[in-house]
């Protein structure tokens, strides 16, 4: 009788530690995923800054070379 008690409650107490372990991995689980998905959003946000600056620049050494190829124009016809 007494190990058929015994029997119960490690079998109660196993239960209770595959509870555990079940709740313990699926939290993982979502700090796994909220880190992958702070990353990806990251980089996504990086990406995009280096694409805006890199357009910025670009628009930037257009006007400057409109605005010397329109100074030079000027002086030729002054």
């Amino acid at each position: 009788m007494a190990n058929q008690k015994n029997t119960g409650q490690n079998q109660g107490q196993q239960n209770v530690a595959n509870r555990v372990a079940n709740t313990v991995n699926t939290g993982t689980q979502a700090i796994f995923n909220a880190a992958q998905n702070t990353l990806e959003a990251t980089k996504n946000i990086t990406t995009n800054a280096v694409s805006q600056t890199a357009q910025a620049i670009s628009d930037t050494a257009q006007n400057t070379t409109s605005s010397n190829q329109q100074n030079k124009q000027n002086q030729q016809n002054q």
